[in-house]
């Protein structure tokens, strides 16, 4: 399962870090793509539930702005 999360806040590298390792945290998360430029991360795994990672990444700080 592959899963687009658009992300409003980030403005630089650490804040691509902070979305990826906060992503990478989950369990069910097996591989994650973070892009500044394009705003978004790209996540893939088993049984992605879009609440956890919405909430994985309001906790650093940005905000969710579309799972898809």
């Amino acid at each position: 399962m592959k899963k687009t999360i658009m992300i409003e806040g980030m403005s630089c590298n650490h804040c691509t870090k902070a979305v990826e390792n906060a992503l990478k945290g989950l369990n069910e998360v097996s591989k994650v793509e973070v892009s500044l430029e394009e705003k978004k991360a790209v996540v893939e795994g088993e049984k992605l539930i879009d609440d956890k990672l919405r909430e994985a990444i309001e906790e650093e700080g940005y905000n969710v702005v579309e799972i898809k």
